[in-house]
């Protein structure tokens, strides 16, 4: 049995699983942010109330940045994790093995095990929530990337500044990570937000251009245009480096099967490889993703 457990920023969300796809829940408990010792407690209260036996693991999906080299968290969403070397911590404090995952890289484990890619090899998984955001995995195996970067397509100066749909010059928009024209700042919902803004001068909400898009509008349908120009690109040149054989989009405007058939029709023309059928596909687990890549994480990790 694994304890399975999703810490976000404001709840940590907790089941036990014998196999990735078959979960039982044990709820959900406010996030300590700012106390490790009460951090520590709430995840050994869920192990407790799901009747782990001793030494049985622990695998979390966590937001922030993982070194697998080390086990060092970046997260700055909850400051009481940041800078530890979870796991080993984790494990010496709850006596059992931890297996700790950023939850991009357990998003595409659970696609890879019990979703899109559950029958392919190579599977990238693309995050277009609020920004953007990827991870790999082969075989069923979760390929990090050293300092637990592999897969970001999200940044670096990449973003084209001369489209053709509309015929235009478009700026580099500075990034959080610190860099400019990075794929995150106009990739995500906020970025499609941005794109919206900049061609039209209106405020309007990832959801409501989609909307618009779909209903015909033109100055919706200018934004797609570009929206799906400036990803396309980025996305091919994945395929190409990485050779996935099945791309799974999670994220809010993953939730858009339109927009989702649109960019596969806009990167497969752009790869060296010739397929008739999808690539590019909406991701099939949404709210138990988190849970269902640390489970399979756990799992691969306790059986290696």
């Amino acid at each position: 049995m694994i304890t399975c457990f999703d810490i976000g920023g404001t709840t940590i969300k907790g089941a036990t699983a014998l196999t990735p796809d078959q979960l039982t829940p044990l709820g959900r408990v406010p996030t300590p942010r700012d106390d490790f010792p009460a951090f520590v407690a709430a995840i050994s209260g869920l192990i407790t109330a799901g009747g782990a036996p001793a030494g049985a693991p622990v695998a979390i999906s966590v937001t922030g940045v993982v070194d697998p080299a080390n086990g060092h968290v970046t997260c700055a969403n909850i400051p009481c994790i940041d800078g530890r070397e979870l796991a080993s911590e984790l494990k010496a404090l709850l006596d059992r093995p931890v297996f700790v995952a950023n939850d991009a890289d357990c998003f595409v484990l659970a696609e890879a095990t019990a979703g899109a890619g559950r029958e392919h090899r190579v599977v990238f998984g693309a995050i277009m929530g609020t920004g953007v955001g990827g991870g790999i995995v082969v075989d069923k195996r979760l390929h990090p990337g050293a300092a637990g970067l592999g897969g970001e397509w999200g940044h670096g100066t990449i973003v084209a500044t001369k489209v053709s749909v509309p015929p235009f010059d478009l700026p580099h928009f500075p990034c959080g990570c610190g860099l400019s024209g990075c794929l995150d700042t106009v990739g995500g919902a906020r970025g499609l937000e941005r794109l919206h803004r900049h061609l039209h001068g209106a405020d309007l909400a990832s959801t409501a251009v989609v909307s618009a898009w779909l209903a015909g509008e033109a100055a919706a349908g200018q934004t797609i245009d570009l929206f799906i120009e400036l990803v396309a690109q980025p996305l091919a040149l994945v395929v190409n480096i990485v050779g996935p054989d099945i791309i799974a989009v999670g994220g809010g405007l993953g939730n858009s099967h339109e927009l989702i058939a649109r960019l596969d029709a806009a990167v497969r023309p752009r790869i060296l490889r010739k397929l008739d059928r999808p690539l590019v596909v909406p991701a099939q687990l949404t709210a138990d993703a988190g849970l269902i890549g640390a489970a399979a994480l756990g799992l691969a990790g306790a059986t290696a």
